[in-house]
């Protein structure tokens, strides 16, 4: 019987694509960021420039933490399609073989 996921993030691939989203996500919401701050830079609001470097850094360190957490994923697939033998054989090694190897 297969696996019959309950929420949309039950499966490697579904959680692989939701980081990704996010990524996309706070790659958009840093580029607001540096546009915010290049406008308190301008108009010298020391208190805003801080709390907007804070936020920044922020981003910065999330998305880190999003990239460390795909490639994790990304090795857990790896794991499971070895472990299960999911990954297909190529058609060229069995022709090679023949039907005796079989």
């Amino acid at each position: 019987m297969a696996f019959q996921p309950e929420t949309p993030i039950d499966s490697i691939e579904n959680a692989q694509e939701y980081v990704r989203l996010l990524l996309e996500t706070i790659g958009e919401a840093r580029t607001d960021i540096a546009a915010d701050l290049a406008a308190a830079s301008e108009a010298k609001s020391d208190r805003r420039l801080e709390a907007l470097r804070l936020v920044h850094y922020k981003l910065e360190k999330l998305e880190q933490h999003l990239h460390s957490s795909s490639r994790a994923l990304n090795d857990l697939r790896s794991l499971r399609r070895l472990l299960f033998e999911e990954r297909t054989v190529p058609a060229a090694v069995h022709t090679e073989k023949g039907p005796e190897a079989a």
